[in-house]
């Protein structure tokens, strides 16, 4: 199953967080923070969204960073993915 996104909205799938810190010491499931940076999966066309000209930014393969609680997370196909406004999308990481 695919999913294209309308508007401006992408696909994201977030980017595994690290389980151990940098002294070696593995972190349980509850101490570790939801990763932030995502790669982007998918990208709406962009257009007239109410009213104005959206250009898309961003493009499939981007590494993104993107706020903490942004977007509708959805599970297909046994994978997660996160649904958000190109708006919700902080920086492209490089």
């Amino acid at each position: 199953m695919t999913i294209k996104p309308l508007g401006d909205r992408v696909v994201i799938k977030m980017v595994e967080a690290e389980e151990t810190t940098h002294s070696g010491i593995v972190l349980a499931g509850s101490a570790k923070e939801k990763p932030q940076i995502a790669e982007i999966v998918a990208v709406g066309p962009g257009g007239m969204i109410d009213g104005k000209e959206v250009k898309m930014e961003l493009s499939v393969g981007n590494k993104v960073l993107v706020s903490k609680y942004a977007g509708t997370e959805v599970k297909i196909d046994g994978v997660n993915y996160t649904i958000l406004s190109q708006g919700d999308v902080l920086a492209i990481v490089e």
